[in-house]
């Protein structure tokens, strides 16, 4: 069985390396690669990729998604044994050495798709913090380690950046993630603003659904106003990278408060001359005191 899954995740098409990077280098967690070293860069797609790799297999994988994603564990083991053949993992696996990332963040993107499996919707805030313990605030801790930086203080900070990114995310996605069966807002949030979950799938947007996005923005900019101290904290590209992070998840606010908070609206997508502001501000600013 295992090595019928381990074939399978090798042979899917829809888990080909090339489009999965190429999906990567559009995300939050890449938006300042550009500036970055070679090395920087290719150790965070590397990083990134696997975390997409994992959402693919959770998401969009033929065949049983919990095996495959336990095939994804195995196929981990490999590349920290230098002997991983799929292609993402092959190219993680100098990078897992090099910077001598642990095995525990990679796990954890791993169980967040298993999580998946198991659960169709979101009850309360918290629940959804606890599940972006597991999706999103792994890379931002492996980003800090690539960059040797990754003290308590530091990693307790960008787990406050990247659970608002994936708050954001899910913001933006809302429809297409019902229409997956899945709903990321929480029930309790849709129920206490009167938007019934039918209306998720809606477009456009009803105004309870534009009320319910708006609240779940206000707490996002919560969680984002870490990426402030962090910021400062940093030195090198790794200043730089992460100010990048954080003002791309600031300018997608911006741009989901223009559009009324409406995810489809063309007005909702972040523009580049406003994560270029953000960034800048970021980068010089000191620490709060």
């Amino acid at each position: 069985m295992a090595a019928s899954a381990s074939g399978a995740l090798l042979a899917a098409p829809e888990l080909g390396s090339g489009w999965i990077l190429a999906r990567a280098r559009g995300e939050n967690f890449v938006v300042a690669s550009r500036l970055l070293p070679r090395r920087e860069r290719a150790a965070l797609l590397a990083v990134y990729g696997f975390a997409r790799l994992a959402d693919e297999v959770g998401d969009a994988a033929s065949g049983d998604r919990r095996t495959l994603l336990d095939a994804l564990e195995q196929e981990l083991d490999r590349a920290y044994a230098g002997t991983a053949r799929q292609p993402l993992l092959a190219c993680l696996a100098p990078v897992l050495r090099e910077h001598a990332l642990p095995r525990e963040p990679f796990l954890r993107l791993i169980a967040a798709n298993r999580w998946e499996q198991e659960h169709r919707g979101i009850r309360t805030f918290d629940e959804l913090l606890d599940y972006c313990a597991l999706s999103a605030n792994p890379v931002g801790e492996l980003v800090l380690r690539i960059f040797g930086q990754a003290d308590p203080r530091n990693v307790a900070l960008s787990n406050g950046v990247c659970s608002a990114l994936q708050v954001i995310e899910h913001c933006q996605d809302v429809a297409e993630d019902r229409r997956r069966g899945r709903t990321y807002l929480p029930a309790e949030d849709l129920a206490g603003l009167g938007c019934p979950e039918e209306d998720l799938a809606h477009t456009p947007p009803s105004a309870a659904l534009r009320r319910v996005v708006e609240y779940e923005i206000d707490r996002a900019r919560e969680l984002l106003a870490a990426g402030t101290e962090l910021v400062a904290r940093l030195n090198g590209y790794a200043r730089l990278a992460v100010a990048g992070y954080v003002a791309g998840g600031i300018a997608t606010c911006d741009a989901l408060e223009r559009a009324g908070f409406d995810p489809g609206s063309p007005r909702a997508r972040r523009r580049r001359r406003d994560v270029a502001r953000h960034a800048a501000r970021l980068f010089v600013a000191r620490a709060p005191s």
